[in-house]
């Protein structure tokens, strides 16, 4: 018997995954019920699967518009996936372990090692806790400034609900909105372009979100210890670099397009700009329409969502200490220098292959998907590059595919919108056998690179 339990004994990636398509199974049948369509009526249950994937996995991505397709008590179910889905799992268990005063084992620490994408154990418990504190306290703090703006709009129950909703979805960097039922569906923030109150408020909940909760407990210490670590002037760096760059950008292909920035007045241009800057970092909301933008806009907003937020944090993509990594190695080889420096530290080699084997994995899985729908929907291969690098990177923002996507299109997007949440790497460490020392080295060989 204790070798039959030994074998089916899970590791730390396995559980998570398990756990997540737990979540997601679950949130699937509640929203397939009756009760959580406004209708009434049963949803498909692929459709609640895609939705349920969706928020679960922090996306955005929908096929039904949630503020007209879905009941409140549906919306409820959403959002709880997206709190459950943003955090982790781990996390939650953690908060119930913390109200019933229960010891954190060995075994749950090296999951949530695992969660957070930690290097080691030390001071896990601490971390998780402050998580907890530091998102219920910035999620109150935006729902309570949301409630008071839309309360003018909605009325004030209206607007409570929407402050409460929307300030758990943008922190989780999810992208699930209610605005259909108020303008029309599929709408998300495009009324509010020029809006300062909803854009600021926005944008710091996705900034917040995506820079990882050990970078905001760094910051929070800054004061105690007077310095930060590499990790975080890298994440901080990075962040403030693609989204200061990505608005310049927008701003100039989309200055004259009368139906995106050029219909706005400079106070409306700069936000939306910037707005749309921040929200492929993978949170998903929109203050333009992304179909109505150019071609190269587009394209450009495709690799800030294959970036993604930073690591430990609810976002996705590859993330901004990969992207900075590789950049870094390009500089030292163009260089001709050994060792990649970053603020005066060097990086170990396991750092780089793992930076590298983990791009690589991203990027096949991107095309080979995109290659696989441009066999089965009848979309341009941009629209469709654009839909599944925003489920990878776990953004949630379309060119109007979600909704039209075939059968098998919802599942191939579920599917990677899982595989961009969980991590290629975890996932590949999950599904991969057990990794064994060599006992031996091949001689060093030599090929031409270039």
């Amino acid at each position: 018997m204790k070798s039959i339990a030994k074998k089916i004994e899970l590791t730390p990636p396995q559980i998570l995954v398990i756990g997540f398509a737990a979540i997601i199974l679950l949130g699937a049948t509640l929203l397939s019920l009756p009760i959580s369509s406004a209708s009434g009526q049963p949803t498909l249950f692929l459709d609640a699967l895609f939705t349920a994937t969706s928020a679960t996995c922090v996306t955005g991505l929908v096929v039904v518009d949630t503020g007209t397709h879905y009941s409140m008590f549906g919306q409820i179910v959403i959002i709880s996936l997206i709190q459950v889905g943003g955090l982790g799992f781990m996390t939650m268990a953690t908060l119930f372990a913390f109200v019933l005063r229960k010891r954190i084992s060995l075994k749950e620490r090296l999951i949530l090692q695992e969660a957070m994408n930690q290097g080691s154990m030390e001071g896990i418990v601490r971390l998780i806790r402050r998580v907890i504190v530091y998102s219920l306290t910035i999620e109150f703090a935006a729902a309570v400034i949301f409630s008071i703006r839309w309360s003018f709009d909605l009325g004030i129950a209206r607007g409570i609900y929407f402050g409460i909703f929307h300030a758990i979805s943008f922190f989780n960097n999810a992208g699930f909105d209610l605005f259909g039922s108020v303008v029309a569906p599929f709408t998300s923030l495009t009324t509010y372009a020029d809006d300062w109150i909803v854009n600021i408020v926005s944008m710091s909940l996705i900034i917040l979100g995506g820079i990882g909760f050990v970078v905001i407990s760094d910051v929070v210490d800054y004061k105690k210890h007077k310095r930060l670590s590499l990790h975080s002037k890298v994440v901080l760096s990075a962040t403030g670099v693609l989204i200061v760059v990505g608005a310049i950008v927008i701003f100039v292909f989309e200055f004259t397009n009368q139906r995106t920035l050029g219909s706005l007045n400079w106070s409306g241009k700069i936000l939306a700009s910037f707005f749309q800057s921040v929200s492929p970092r993978t949170a998903g909301a929109n203050s333009l329409d992304i179909g109505a933008m150019r071609q190269a806009s587009q394209f450009f907003i495709i690799i800030l969502m294959f970036i993604g937020a930073s690591p430990g944090s609810t976002g996705g993509g590859i993330k901004t200490t990969t992207f900075t990594t590789l950049i870094g190695a390009m500089i030292a080889m163009i260089r001709g220098k050994e060792d990649i420096v970053l603020f005066h530290y060097r990086l170990g080699k396991d750092r780089i292959l793992k930076a590298i084997t983990l791009t690589m994995i991203a990027l096949f899985l991107v095309i080979f998907v995109t290659m696989l729908l441009t066999t089965t929907e009848s979309q341009s291969f941009l629209k469709l590059l654009f839909e599944v690098t925003s489920a990878f990177g776990t953004v949630g923002l379309t060119m109007g595919v979600t909704p039209e996507l075939s059968y098998f299109g919802k599942i191939m997007i579920s599917l990677t919108m899982f595989a961009g949440r969980l991590g290629p790497l975890t996932l590949a460490y999950a599904l991969g056998p057990k990794a064994e020392k060599e006992l031996y080295r091949y001689p060093e060989g030599k090929i031409t690179i270039g």
